[in-house]
């Protein structure tokens, strides 16, 4: 029997292809019984395979390819940078132990180029180990091909003192490695000399010979060459699979040892795991009382504080869940996260708990969760049970601005040889494995490029469903050759591991040092001080025992926490997250417009259009959006809206469903639920119907069989007839694999809540801390500019005596507060350079000149390039045009660098000495009076802020003429699938000329929206020659969507100029913000619906919401905090009403023009909260468009004044929102 010693995985990373589970089955079907991993310098699929090899009945063999220093791994000479090759694989528990201690101090103290032991390290961890001598890079082969044989005959006789019968010598049989023959010739005169058993490898890299070609390219992956170049690293012939037995024993058939001593090695090796056993930090408890007990006083603590008049419910809540904890061993895991906790809440860092912690009452009192479960109906059972196997998750959301500090109090608390972070893996994916085989391949780019923006941008998307899913992408791989090459060979490449990263969350907690149980490296990102990175993923430090915990950074968090400390700088109100009261109306209404910019979970278009239909009036609603939007669930929405709003009634087949489902108006929506009715209906306990829950899920068609057999069992066990079991099966069935986790939905509901909530009721603050999130992302910033201008919020920019170093509240005169651009968003100048110099200029009380700023302010970071940023940026517009200031650059930082030399030497000024600072008018910096360009500066700001703040064109479009057909935010685009029909109205910033391969001329335009650029392709030859493709002019365009590889772009079929109104002047334009909807530069034909709103032969019917008292269950929180609360009355959405203006379409399209004219003209003068609705009959329908940016007070006297406006065209009529 032969077992192979030498292998390598997919996991010595763009080196070896084979993946684990088809290398084990074909060492199964080759007839092995054993099988080792020794993948280069790491362990990283050590658990994986032990797992799967145990599972298919082969023997896994844990092991690594190790690197040997020459010297001393603290070494780091120059001329050491190849070390030396070394096979080494784990005996037993104790060899495994000392394997990872090995291992890890390769990583954290000897790499260099490479992670390297020593032999120091050998000699302290040398039990349980057996070594071979290696491939041919290794210190006995060297030795031999170097001509060395005594060096090569005590290095062999230093390991074999060391290891005994541990020690074996390797021989190779490749022949495209001229050393082998020498090598193998050597190793046979030290085995006879020395009496050093031999054994045969191959030195496997891929699995099966014909996948030769494929770890080729593999390497001109690594390498970043491609199959062209001759002196490229490459395995010049194929034998590195993994041979039969019957193939490695004809290779040697003159030593019959070498094969046989592969199952003498084998035979040696005997790890086994203990996967039940748990290695949970020990947290040390006070006053000598066991885990159990401190957990339960603390508990009990906390029950009393935050629920002071607690009763039975609460009482025997917490102490099942106690018990519970106490049966599966787990006090000490609750006591590690609430010291974590504890710590958080006493530094200010805002924090949340996502999945299903929720559900405990214990994690509620012990401060981890602000969810009270009882309120919410939470099941404890979908978070922990006395059935449930593994170890529950308590997975924790911090700022992410300090993120850090929670992970270094871990680590100083635990001691950093307890605490890791987790590694996680990239794969190559279908676009990946393309363009990575396309480089290997030494295809043009343009050739790889065209082919990978075919594969549809999807999560999980494979070659396979890329051929299946997109009749473009199949008819290239069926008509070219060179495609078809490309494809083939990217799948077989698609799904191998690629590269190591550090996961965004993970970490890891252990009682005893880490690196007796997983190996670890230093982390892929960070300066490699804080904590390590484990070499196993998040599954396999589970199946150890260990303590894995989520410590996920989330930016909304960071801007409520910034909202808060502004809130309380400018308004002295100090308050903590729990207290913001949860029924406020202010928060419903902005919720219910679909004002959701900022807002976390609730943006994007979809969300934003539900929201409006839905008009959320609890915290139960938002929660249960949050459940509903996403694939699957997202079918039930409107079915759950119609039922809310009592337009249908929810259908119960059974009295005891209503119990279960009535907060979610007959809909399925979470996990809960399915637990609540799989015990209600069959006997099952909740533990136990998580477990059929979580089966279910898997879609297995035999597993499904199988549940249902026991859940009719168990109904008809408890007197339901067989009819109904099978009803509620089919009932609960499809929701198994999709209903969500309601902890989840509602913790995470609670900061959409509060989110939304900063911004309803403190909209500057919130927006500023918003901005300051999105500081280094343009689109994002360019989106929330774009919503401070539509909430009215004017946006200033950037001003070297008024602007902070981040965004900041200005007031003006009447109090009305503005936002000014913060000096360090401007791109190219970053915090580090401004902050010294804007606490220089706070002490001078600000520059009176430029003379002044370079004589007192730290300038020392404002280079050339920063002070030209800034510039550009209209920061010194105060000093002159920004064309002018470009010129003196050089000046001041001359004057600046002199006036910092003297300082530094200690000189000073004949003025000093009077007590006078040097005047400007000695050393004058004259700015050239030139003139800038309103579209350069506009290019500028765009480049260097995100969003053009000079163009008033943009501004004045969009508060004057709001064309409901015409869209200006580019938010307003999303979700628009391809070939849309779309109306843009913006500004021309940029304009290119492009040729097809067939030399066919086509044009490229950026057109400037409100909250970024959409790209316009033009390929018609006459629009391509209109002379409105000019930088610079506002026009409306018409054209269809084109999606590719993500990316959007609309396709042109029109342009016309849009013409800002002659009639209006300058304060009617400066006062009106208001939107009508043909104000276009031609007359647009009123029987045209406006995108994405829909055609209807007769409204509706209105019917009243059914009697739920606007609460399903959750009440709201009222702090002492000061914080405003609008009242909710009943629904308050109810008071917002719409306005209908049914008008009937003319002959005559410029009288329709001026009587919709008139119309907005009459509605500006009545602004409120109620919306307003176009109803256009037209050609036998009624075309009905929203008015989303005219709100009014819909009220007795404008109806009156609407009428008379319309006379016999139409006229108003006023309907509940609802």
């Amino acid at each position: 029997m032969f077992t192979h010693l030498h292998v390598h995985t997919e996991f010595s990373l763009l080196d070896g292809l084979s993946k684990l589970e088809p290398l084990v089955q074909h060492a199964k079907d080759l007839g092995m019984n054993s099988l080792a991993i020794t993948d280069h310098g790491g362990m990283y699929g050590a658990i994986d395979f032990y797992r799967i090899a145990n599972k298919a009945g082969i023997k896994p063999i844990i092991g690594c390819e190790m690197y040997v220093a020459p010297s001393s791994r603290h070494s780091r000479n120059p001329n050491e940078k190849s070390p030396y090759h070394m096979t080494v694989l784990a005996q037993n528990s104790q060899g495994y132990e000392n394997l990872v201690k090995m291992v890890s101090r390769s990583h954290l103290e000897g790499y260099y180029y490479k992670p390297r032991i020593d032999r120091e390290l050998l000699e302290q961890y040398s039990e349980g180990i057996i070594v071979m001598s290696g491939c041919p890079s290794g210190e006995v082969p060297k030795a031999i091909t170097n001509g060395t044989m005594d060096q090569a005959k005590e290095t062999a006789s230093w390991y074999r003192e060391l290891l005994g019968e541990r020690y074996f010598l390797e021989l190779m049989s490749h022949g495209d490695v001229p050393e082998l023959p020498e090598i193998n010739s050597g190793i046979m005169q030290l085995h006879r000399e020395l009496g050093i058993p031999v054994v045969a490898t191959n030195d496997s890299h891929y699995t099966k010979k014909e996948e030769a070609y494929l770890q080729d390219l593999l390497l001109c992956i690594q390498t970043n060459t491609n199959v062209n170049d001759v002196k490229r690293m490459k395995m010049e012939e194929d034998s590195y699979f993994l041979r039969s037995p019957a193939e490695m024993t004809a290779l040697w058939p003159e030593v019959p040892e070498a094969i046989s001593n592969t199952q003498r090695i084998a035979d040696m090796c005997n790890l086994e795991f203990d996967f039940t056993k748990l290695r949970l930090p020990l947290y040390e408890v006070p006053d000598g009382l066991g885990g159990d007990d401190y957990l339960r006083k603390i508990c009990m603590e906390g029950l009393k504080q935050l629920i002071p008049n607690y009763g039975k419910a609460e009482t025997d809540r917490l102490d099942y869940e106690l018990d519970v904890i106490k049966y599966t061993q787990y006090p000490n895991y609750f006591l590690v996260v609430w010291d974590i906790a504890k710590f958080v809440r006493e530094k200010d860092i805002f924090f949340a708990v996502r999945g299903s912690a929720a559900a405990s009452l214990v994690l509620y009192c012990l401060g981890v969760t602000d969810v009270n479960p009882l309120q919410y109906t939470l099941v404890f059972e979908r978070f922990l049970n006395v059935e449930r196997k593994e170890m529950p998750d308590i997975d924790m959301d911090f700022q992410d601005d300090r993120r850090e500090e929670v992970i270094n109090y871990v680590v100083a608390k635990y001691g950093r040889e307890h605490v890791a972070q987790i590694i996680t893996f990239g794969t190559m994916g279908a676009k990946a494995s393309v363009r990575d085989v396309g480089r290997a391949l030494g295809m043009a780019y343009g050739d790889v490029d065209r082919v990978a923006r075919l594969i549809p941008t999807r999560l999980h998307m494979t070659l396979q469903e890329a051929k299946e899913t997109t009749p473009e992408f199949m008819e290239i791989y069926n008509a070219e050759p060179d495609v078809k090459k490309l494809i083939d060979t990217a799948q077989g490449l698609e799904g191998v591991t690629r590269h190591s990263s550090t996961h965004a969350a993970g970490v890891v907690i252990s009682q005893e040092p880490l690196d007796d149980v997983v190996p670890l490296q230093r982390p892929t990102k960070g300066n490699g001080d804080g904590a390590a990175m484990t070499q196993y993923t998040m599954e396999p430090c589970a199946a150890l025992g260990l303590l894995k915990m989520d410590f996920l950074g989330l930016s909304n968090l960071s801007i409520l926490s910034r909202a808060r400390d502004l809130i309380e700088r400018t308004r002295d109100i100090r308050f903590e997250l729990p207290q913001i009261p949860l029924d406020d109306g202010k928060t419903f209404e902005l919720l219910a417009r679909g004002e959701t910019v900022g807002v976390f979970q609730m943006e994007g278009s979809g969300m934003t259009r539900y929201l409006k239909e839905l008009k959320p009036t609890t915290l139960a609603d938002v929660a249960a959006m949050i459940a509903l939007y996403r694939p699957g669930p997202m079918e039930h929405i409107s079915a759950f809206i119609e039922s809310k709003h009592g337009r249908t009634q929810p259908n119960y087949p059974h009295p005891a469903l209503k119990d279960i489902l009535e907060e979610t108006y007959g809909i399925i929506v979470y996990q809960d639920q399915v637990l609540k009715i799989v015990q209600t209906f069959a006997g099952y306990t909740l533990g136990e119907a998580d477990i059929v829950r979580k089966a279910m899920g898997k879609k297995i068609a035999a597993i499904m069989q199988e549940e249902k057999g026991k859940f009719v069992e168990g109904a008809k066990g408890l007197g339901y007839t067989q009819e109904m079991a099978d009803q509620i099966f089919a009932l609960i069935e499809p929701f198994a694999g999709y209903a969500f986790n309601k902890a989840h939905s509602v913790s995470y509901g609670l900061i959409s809540y509060w989110t939304a909530y900063l911004k309803a009721n403190f909209t500057a603050e919130y927006m500023v801390a918003l901005l300051n999130s999105y500081r280094d992302n343009t689109e994002k910033i360019a989106s929330a500019v774009a919503e401070c201008r539509r909430l009215k919020i004017s946006i200033l920019p950037p001003h070297i005596n008024k602007g902070d170093v981040e965004y900041s509240i200005e007031y003006d005169e009447d109090e009305k507060a503005a936002i000014r651009f913060g000096l360090a968003a401007v791109k190219n100048v970053g915090t580090g350079a401004v902050e010294a110099f804007v606490k220089a200029r706070d002490k001078e009380g600000g520059f009176t000149s430029l003379e002044h700023m370079c004589q007192v302010a730290d300038m020392g970071s404002l280079n050339r390039k920063t002070l030209e940023s800034l510039m550009k940026a209209g920061a010194f517009d105060e000093y002159g045009d920004r064309t002018g200031l470009l010129e003196v650059i050089d000046q001041m930082l001359s004057l600046a660098q002199s006036e910092a030399r003297m300082r530094d030497s200690n000189q000073i000024s004949m003025f000093e000495l009077m007590g006078e600072s040097m005047p400007a008018e000695m050393v004058r910096i004259t700015v050239p009076t030139l003139k800038t360009a309103d579209m350069e500066k506009s290019r500028w700001e765009q480049e260097l802020l995100g969003v053009s703040l000079n163009s008033i064109g943009l501004d004045t479009m969009m508060e004057q003429t709001g064309d409901t057909e015409s869209i200006v935010f580019l938010s307003d685009l999303e979700g628009s699938t391809s070939g849309t029909k779309v109306t843009v109205t913006g500004q021309i910033s940029d304009v290119t000329k492009r040729f097809t391969r067939d030399n066919r001329q086509f044009t490229i335009a950026s057109l400037a929206l409100m909250d970024g650029a959409a790209e316009i392709f033009i390929w018609n030859e006459d629009l391509q020659g209109n002379e409105l493709w000019e930088e610079g002019k506002l026009v409306t365009i018409s054209g269809s969507v084109r999606l590719r590889e993500n990316q959007m772009s609309i396709s042109c079929n029109s342009v016309k100029e849009f013409i800002i109104p002659k009639n209006l002047d300058d304060d009617d334009t400066a006062n009106q913000s208001q939107a009508e909807p043909t104000l276009a530069a031609t007359p647009v034909s009123m029987a045209t619906p406006a995108n994405g709103y829909s055609i209807i032969e007769e409204e509706a019917e209105l019917v009243e919401p059914n009697g739920t008292n606007g609460t399903n269950g959750y009440s709201a929180t009222n702090g002492s905090s000061g914080l405003p609360s609008t009242e909710v009355i009943s629904d308050p959405v109810q008071s917002i009403n719409w306005l209908g203006l049914r008008i009937r379409e003319s002959e005559k399209p410029e009288a329709d023009r001026y009587l919709l004219l008139d119309l907005k003209n009459l509605l500006m003068e009545y602004q409120g909260m109620d919306e307003v609705m176009l109803e256009i009959a037209t050609e036998g329908r009624i075309i009905t468009m929203e008015w989303p940016m005219v709100r009014v007070n819909a009220c007795e006297e404008l109806q009156a004044r609407l009428q008379h406006v319309l006379g016999d065209s139409g006229y108003a009529h006023v309907e509940s929102s609802v």
